[in-house]
């Protein structure tokens, strides 16, 4: 071989090598462009939480996250080979998608609408919950009817807030209409309403949240009660951010898992700990 046929297969090697790096850093499937690549490569997977949202999370007396959603999304890690951490970003910044990779997911009892799948990707629904109106304890109001041109505390950026406002779109069914001029206050999040109660606030009367966490905060001897039958019911999916990372192959990833929960009896396990009722298949509502 002559020096000159020996440097340029010396080159050729070089720029091939190169372009193999290159591809590894930013070709498809890399960390750097997909969510599944990304989780895998550190070995952790971060998911955002509501401390304040019993029984679907909460924050326990030893520091550590307990709850419904909780434990399904331990158990989505678990199956793709990662750890899990948590962050407890408000509701609003979750919903609003473009996280900026603070978080990688949401397992956060998120209901899937119209206007939300524009900015998060959406999986398969892994529970189904209505939505339930709740009052105070010893409430005269007797129908959701009777709500009209009254004070419905909701938790900010919710569905709930949205029935109320007219607003909700599930893009495949449209929720029946809400009781006429009701004036939303919005707190941070839902169990707020019934704790504020609690501490003796009465600027509302009545009480909009998923029938999970009305009867959770029954159950905590909060003084609230159900008010008539749901008003609406709601699939609820895990989440993630349009903006960050590829998510479509892990949307794939975590749907496969789910439907695994599913056939194997995990998240109806769950739903009965956590509600003592499955909630894990659509009622057709």
């Amino acid at each position: 071989m002559n020096r000159r046929t020996h440097g340029l297969a010396r080159h050729t090697a070089l720029l091939t090598a190169a372009m193999l790096a290159l591809g590894a850093c930013t070709g498809a499937g890399s960390a750097d462009d997909d969510l599944l690549a990304k989780a895998k490569a550190a070995g952790t997977i971060v998911m955002s939480t509501d401390p304040e949202y019993p029984p679907q999370s909460a924050l326990a007396t030893d520091g550590s996250y307990e709850g419904f959603d909780i434990d399904v999304g331990t158990e989505i890690a678990k199956r793709l080979g990662v750890e899990i951490k948590f962050e407890t970003p408000s509701w609003e910044a979750i919903t609003a998608g473009s996280w900026s990779g603070r978080w990688d997911f949401s397992v956060g009892s998120m209901t899937i609408t119209t206007d939300r799948e524009k900015v998060i990707a959406f999986t398969e629904p892994y529970y189904f919950t209505p939505a339930q109106m709740a009052v105070e304890a010893d409430s005269t109001i007797a129908s959701v009817a009777d709500l009209a041109g009254q004070s419905v505390c909701v938790g900010a950026a919710t569905t709930y807030q949205q029935w109320l406002e007219g607003t909700l779109d599930f893009g495949t069914k449209t929720p029946d209409v809400a009781p006429a001029g009701v004036e939303v206050v919005a707190l941070t999040t839902d169990r707020n309403c019934a704790e504020a109660w609690q501490a003796g606030r009465r600027d509302f009367e009545g009480w909009l949240s998923s029938s999970t966490t009305v009867q959770g905060a029954i159950d905590a001897g909060l003084p609230v009660k159900q008010l008539g039958e749901p008003v609406f019911a709601e699939p609820l999916a895990v989440a993630f951010d349009r903006s960050g990372p590829d998510p479509t192959s892990m949307v794939t990833e975590v749907n496969r898992i789910l439907a695994e929960m599913h056939g194997d009896g995990t998240l109806r396990d769950l739903s009965m700990k956590w509600f003592d009722e499955d909630l894990t298949t659509s009622t057709g509502d």
